[in-house]
């Protein structure tokens, strides 16, 4: 009996390489064409495996990373919201305007990315799950208190101290106003905190050449 059940009017396939047929290569450059393709495949999965989320520091990124991370960011919420089905009363369209909902979400993603981590344990999903539910009562909370809503949106009230506030600390203007368009808003918002970052950078480097300067 002949347990080969390859139809004899089909082709025989050739042997293929990631979509590319290596079989009209001589056998030595083959055999070291493979050799490297796996070499470069287990080098790039070592890298990856060895990458362990860490969190995020919004306070110390540099320009780069500010416009990288909120990018990513904002791309996983976007999957988040629409895979659990969260409503506004959960991530309000405008969450990224709101620091207690950055930081909240930002946690949540560099938790997720390390329970799905390719060498997270079986148990690590079950884990984020679980999390997640206690994080979306506070992502309730944070949401009631800015006071941001599906259709408006307003920054967080701050409750200023009596002479406890810094002397260039200026309260927020928490006047309500329509979100009209949220994608060119979160733009915007990438935008200016770049620019941000690059003025606080250029700053520090202006003080460190001055310093240099009087140390002369």
């Amino acid at each position: 009996m002949n347990p080969d059940n390859t139809s004899p009017h089909l082709p025989q396939p050739k042997p293929d390489f990631d979509g590319v047929d290596l079989s009209d290569l001589p056998p030595e450059i083959e055999a070291k064409t493979r050799q490297l393709a796996k070499q470069a495949y287990v080098n790039d999965l070592a890298a990856t495996l060895a990458a362990v989320p860490r969190p995020i520091n919004w306070l110390t990124l540099p320009p780069d990373d500010v416009e990288h991370e909120l990018l990513a960011l904002n791309a996983w919420v976007d999957w988040l919201r629409h895979t659990y089905g969260l409503p506004a009363q959960v991530v309000p369209p405008m969450w990224h305007r709101h620091p207690e909902l950055l930081w909240e979400l930002s946690a949540l993603r560099q938790h997720w990315l390390f329970c799905f981590d390719p060498q997270a344990k079986g148990n690590q999903a079950l884990a984020w799950h679980h999390d997640f539910a206690v994080a979306r009562e506070r992502l309730r909370d944070w949401v009631t208190i800015s006071g941001t809503r599906l259709d408006r949106d307003r920054p967080t009230r701050v409750t200023p101290w009596p002479g406890g506030e810094a002397e260039d600390w200026v309260e927020p203007d928490t006047a309500e106003r329509p979100v009209a368009d949220r994608t060119d808003d979160f733009a915007s918002f990438v935008a200016e905190q770049v620019a941000g970052r690059l003025a606080e950078l250029d700053a520090v480097i202006r003080k460190v050449v001055e310093d240099e300067r009087r140390g002369q």
